[in-house]
């Protein structure tokens, strides 16, 4: 069996429930990532703040603004204010199937990795397009070529 632990990013980047929408839009720029779990002190997962959790707190483009009036306006709202936070999770030791079943019956993006409670990592459906082509790239390489 391979487990999530195999694939998961270990080093995640988090949030506080204190931190800005504005933090949230920066970090997600900066670390090119889609999701951000959202912990406490004690690094337990208290919600998950996506890229399109953003989107929806963000002023519509309808509406025109300047862009230091949106920074202010972002900067003034917190993530709890916008963050999931019944958040299906996986365990580490888990199985990659189960990972890739709950992620497609639930069509979420990621799932946080806890263990006992603690955030250990996270795993996307990113990781599982990388599997994917590193299977793809194995059968074909064991295809034989035909001369001709």
């Amino acid at each position: 069996m391979i487990s999530v632990d195999e694939i998961m990013t270990a080093n995640v980047f988090t949030l506080s429930p204190e931190s800005s929408v504005y933090d949230a839009r920066c970090l997600m720029s900066e670390q090119d990532i889609r999701h951000l779990p959202v912990v406490d002190e004690a690094n337990k997962l208290v919600g998950l703040v996506t890229q399109r959790d953003l989107l929806s707190a963000s002023e519509s483009t309808l509406y025109t603004t300047s862009n230091d009036a949106r920074v202010e306006l972002e900067k003034q709202h917190k993530i709890e204010k916008i963050m999931t936070r019944t958040v299906k999770t996986i365990d580490e030791r888990d199985s990659l199937r189960s990972a890739a079943l709950r992620l497609r019956k639930y069509k979420h993006g990621c799932l946080p990795v806890v263990t006992d409670g603690e955030l250990k990592g996270i795993i996307t459906d990113t990781d599982f397009v990388g599997v994917a082509v590193h299977l793809l790239e194995q059968l074909e390489s064991s295809i034989p070529v035909e001369e001709f």
